[in-house]
């Protein structure tokens, strides 16, 4: 049987064993715990060298991502920003004490990671869930969790796949027969190719499930964003999950039919970047068309954090795993890596602000290109013609 008792090691009182040594006793022989004595200050040693680990480290990526070192103290050290949160904040603090009524929200990509965090946070806050997914088996598992912990939770899960533009279109038709109304649509879901795949419309399969499927999502679904908020008078908010590594894209690499179908070496990575560069340019260019529509209806852009995601576990690999382990302090936790998501749907500090890009919760700058107005038109102006050329919609 299991003992706890004093330690032994005729240390002083600050070793750090005090009191923890477990035996057990089994045929007459104590059997005792094999774990070194570790002191208290070499414990601080220990614990200092991983926050300069940190520092150094997390300082290295930043500059690799054209942060300056202030953005990188803030973000190791979880300072909060202007309205009180950070990189330390979770997606329950962010929401703490709100509890809209009578919201409807979609969220893709909600069957794990971040997207699944989001749906809880939400669902706890009394939000009604639509969970468009591909995988219904494992959306209904999220579904039942959540139910558990919030047993009124209003939570509808309906078939559809991102990537493809006859299945958003139908769950589209779906969604709309039901008769609901529509405040929050978070464009969460992402998709990582380790090698090149089309989808059934011939186009890259990253590039189209993380940037035109949310597309046409979108379109597809703002004329009842707009009837919504002018019934409620309650405005509109539309999300897409990017990420800060948008940055890696160069002007002269951001070609649209390159990013449909590349025409040199297939590169999962950039693929990703290219399409989370176009779900920021995608934002701000439909800010600007709402604004001039006086629609009451606003869509910013997000960057969630360091998060070891789904994304991250489908590549898996020696050098994946390296770097995960040095920048391990550098990661968001889940209920982290949701908290911006969670504040810009529901907290009342982001009514009325539209285009913008949030990190950690806090207005943020994203790279010149993603900012650049030109450019983001002219990227909304050759997706529109492709997907009315392939849906030939009116």
């Amino acid at each position: 049987m299991a003992t706890l008792r004093q330690c032994s090691c005729n240390r002083d009182a600050n070793c750090a064993c005090n009191l923890v040594i477990v035996g057990s006793k089994a045929n007459g022989r104590e059997r005792r715990s094999t774990t070194p004595h570790r002191s208290v200050p070499y414990i601080a040693m220990i614990s200092f060298m991983q926050w300069i680990s940190r520092l150094v480290f997390g300082s290295y990526i930043w500059s690799k991502l054209e942060f300056s070192i202030t953005d990188a103290l803030r973000y190791i050290m979880g300072i909060a920003g202007p309205n009180g949160f950070g990189s330390n904040s979770t997606a329950e603090q962010v929401t703490e004490g709100i509890s809209p009524s009578h919201l409807t929200a979609i969220i893709t990509g909600a069957t794990s990671g971040i997207g699944a965090e989001t749906a809880r946070v939400l669902a706890k806050r009394g939000v009604r869930l639509v969970m468009p997914a591909r995988d219904l088996k494992k959306a209904g598992e999220v579904k039942k969790r959540i139910k558990r912990e919030s047993p009124g939770a209003e939570i509808i899960v309906m078939e559809m796949d991102l990537s493809s533009f006859a299945s958003i279109q139908n769950f589209c038709s779906n969604f709309l027969s039901l008769g609901l109304p529509l405040n929050i649509l978070i464009n969460n879901a992402g998709k990582l190719c380790r090698s090149f795949q089309l989808t059934e419309d011939e186009f890259e399969m990253t590039f189209a499930t993380n940037y035109l499927g949310h597309y046409l999502l979108t379109k597809l679904l703002l004329g009842k964003m707009a009837e919504t908020a002018t019934k409620t008078g309650v405005h509109g908010r539309i999300i897409n999950v990017t990420s800060v590594i948008h940055r890696w894209v160069a002007k002269e690499g951001f070609k649209f039919d390159d990013m449909l179908l590349p025409k040199s070496r297939y590169n999962g990575t950039r693929a990703y970047a290219l399409s989370k560069l176009a779900n920021i340019m995608h934002a701000k260019e439909m800010a600007r068309q709402l604004k001039e529509r006086n629609a009451n209806v606003t869509i910013n852009s997000v960057h969630p954090g360091i998060v070891k995601t789904g994304i991250i576990r489908d590549h898996r690999g020696l050098i994946t795993d390296l770097v995960f382990f040095l920048a391990s302090k550098l990661l968001k936790s889940t209920a982290q890596g949701a908290s911006t998501i969670c504040y810009i749907a529901i907290n009342p500090q982001v009514n009325g602000i539209s285009g913008k890009y949030f990190a950690d919760c806090n207005e943020s700058s994203c790279s010149p290109l993603a900012d650049d107005d030109n450019a983001a038109f002219d990227l909304w102006m050759k997706t529109n013609i492709l997907v009315h050329k392939s849906l030939a919609l009116n």
